[in-house]
């Protein structure tokens, strides 16, 4: 898919970009399942898709993946993938720019919309507290949420060993809270949560407890990203490098 011709080009122009959306993040909210936050779509809401990317650098392209799962069993009832030129040069802090394209074109491939979408990397922790969760919830309008394997410039003391500790993700600069470190698997290392869009950080944080049953990582994350890996290297196969 094309880049849109309204995507930032610049440094200057996503760091503006950012500014302009960043107050419209709702960091507040229901999690899935508690029923008046998918304007009565009861489908909606007992479904939650997980994103992620993967790139081609020698190509200039990437694959991103969508995954919907069934809140309840978390069996997998859709996926879809989407393949586009990388938007925007690598900049920390800025990656959203590099994936949003891809990443919407995959959950604009689903025949149905799920009420939550899981992100993995940052929501309000991030700078300007504009991660790549934040970012997509107010573009779609969808409840979001990150789900990050790093602390990136934040702060953290570690969560005690038993599943489901936790303790603060805090910016050094100013000691807000902008996530959580969660303990989803006893004595393995946490994970990042953080707020989205339209979800309030506590439940953030049991939504991804509810999503990782068995591993470290939540089930959308681990389909999704399973699936752009194997779709990217589909792609590579079909199409060799000169």
């Amino acid at each position: 898919m094309p880049i849109p011709a309204d995507w930032p080009a610049t440094e200057a122009e996503a760091l503006a970009e950012q500014e302009r959306l960043r107050p419209l993040v709702q960091p507040h909210g229901p999690g899935p399942g508690a029923g008046s936050d998918t304007d009565g779509d009861t489908e909606a809401d007992t479904l939650i898709a997980g994103v992620d990317v993967a790139y081609d650098d020698e190509r200039d392209l990437v694959v991103a993946a969508a995954v919907v799962l069934d809140r309840d069993t978390l069996a997998v009832v859709e996926e879809s993938t989407a393949v586009g030129r990388i938007a925007f040069p690598y900049v920390p802090g800025l990656l959203a720019f590099r994936e949003l394209p891809a990443v919407l074109d995959a959950l604009a491939a689903l025949t149905r919309t799920p009420g939550t979408v899981v992100c993995d990397g940052y929501g309000l922790a991030h700078p300007r507290r504009l991660g790549l969760a934040s970012h997509l919830g107010v573009l779609t309008g969808l409840r979001t949420l990150g789900v990050a394997k790093t602390p990136f410039v934040f702060d953290h003391h570690e969560p005690d060993a038993a599943r489901g500790a936790w303790t603060p993700l805090t910016d050094p600069a100013t000691g807000e809270e902008v996530g959580r470190a969660v303990r989803t698997r006893p004595g393995v290392k946490p994970v990042f949560v953080s707020v989205g869009h339209r979800i309030g950080l506590s439940e953030a944080v049991d939504t991804t407890l509810a999503l990782a049953p068995h591993y470290r990582l939540p089930e959308t994350t681990r389909h999704a990203d399973s699936l752009c890996r194997r779709a990217l290297a589909a792609l590579q196969r079909e199409t060799p490098v000169n």
